[in-house]
């Protein structure tokens, strides 16, 4: 017997999903809830905001599941997605609707905080959704501030292969600043 992928598992969560089984839900709930939570609440630092982002994001899952596609994405960055888009349409309404009553602030400014929200929450959902390796080494070589020879020496791998693994992993995040084209419909549109 050959062990599962990662993508028969998706694929088997998704057809779960698609049937309607209640504890499909469960289990995606129980994998995902704290990924989709902390996205939502680094883009709202709110955390009934955040709360509320989770509830939307799992309705969305189980309500529409056959939006999910398992060639195209894993689950992990499908849920992400959703909780990044979520939040950033939820930040841009609460924060317009604000501004609409108290009088504070311009629309630029508006933009501009919610454009460097969303630049967060992207640099978020890119970190979890990039492969295991370069998320390791960029954990070891930016959060524990450990050089190279440490790093490489903690992963098993060479120097060489450390660097290469960096490179890929800061040039996937050097991406975060690029804004979603516009007219480019959000994961959400109508959704929710």
């Amino acid at each position: 017997m050959t062990p599962r992928t990662s993508r028969d598992g998706d694929r088997l969560m998704r057809e779960r999903l698609l049937d309607g089984e209640a504890a499909a839900l469960g289990e995606l709930y129980d994998r995902y809830a704290p990924l989709v939570h902390s996205l939502a609440h680094r883009v709202l630092a709110d955390e009934r905001a955040a709360d509320r982002v989770t509830r939307d994001v799992f309705t969305h899952a189980w309500e529409r599941p056959g939006d999910f596609t398992p060639g195209e994405r894993s689950l992990r960055s499908w849920i992400a997605s959703l909780a990044h888009h979520r939040a950033v349409e939820l930040l841009r309404a609460t924060s317009a609707a604000e501004a609409a009553v108290t009088g504070d602030g311009t629309a630029e400014e508006l933009e501009a905080m919610v454009g460097r929200a969303a630049t967060a929450a992207r640099a978020d959902y890119i970190v979890t959704a990039m492969p295991v390796p370069l998320r390791a080494a960029l954990r070891l070589a930016y959060h524990q501030r450990r050089d190279h020879g440490q790093t490489a020496a903690d992963l098993g791998v060479s120097e060489e292969e450390v660097r290469r693994r960096l490179r890929l992993g800061l040039q996937l995040l050097a991406t975060a600043a690029a804004p979603r084209p516009p007219g480019a419909p959000s994961a959400f549109s109508g959704a929710i």
